[in-house]
């Protein structure tokens, strides 16, 4: 399956709100559409913040990515963060991940991006493995949230 990947806008917002959806009930997050109705505006309006894809294929909404941009001293400038990432139960192991991580590899340059990170649920072990066979190195860090 060879995906597209339109940056999304406003117009986009009623499939993306159905996809967190999905996505928060396949990973047993908290939903609210109010909510992430009004973070996800946020972000589609102001570019600073990040970015929002949909994976397409053929028109038709596969899954999303969200990058966000942080900064850092220890990477030289700024940094990122795969805040989302999800693909449709149905449309899984046909290649999307790859190729969705393959694009955002390509385009972080493009933005001055100098690192990227994610975080996986401890967990998804699938997950873990397929980040890593994708480059991603666990740190001997802990990822701390207050």
């Amino acid at each position: 399956m060879e995906p597209t990947f339109k940056i999304a806008d406003i117009s986009d917002t009623e499939i993306l709100v159905e996809l967190i959806r999905e996505f928060c009930e396949v990973d047993g997050h908290p939903f609210d559409d109010c909510t992430i109705g009004k973070a996800l505006g946020k972000i589609l309006n102001d570019g600073s913040l990040g970015r929002v894809w949909l994976i397409q294929h053929e028109g038709e909404a596969k899954g999303y990515i969200v990058l966000t941009f942080g900064y850092s001293l220890e990477y030289q400038g700024r940094d990122a963060f795969i805040d989302e990432f999800y693909i449709r139960e149905s449309d899984r192991r046909q290649g999307l991940g790859k190729k969705t991580i393959q694009f955002i590899e390509k385009v972080c340059p493009t933005l001055e991006i100098k690192a990227v990170h994610l975080e996986v649920e401890r967990k998804n072990i699938a997950a873990q493995s397929f980040y890593r066979q994708m480059g991603f190195k666990d740190q001997e860090r802990y990822l701390m949230t207050k």
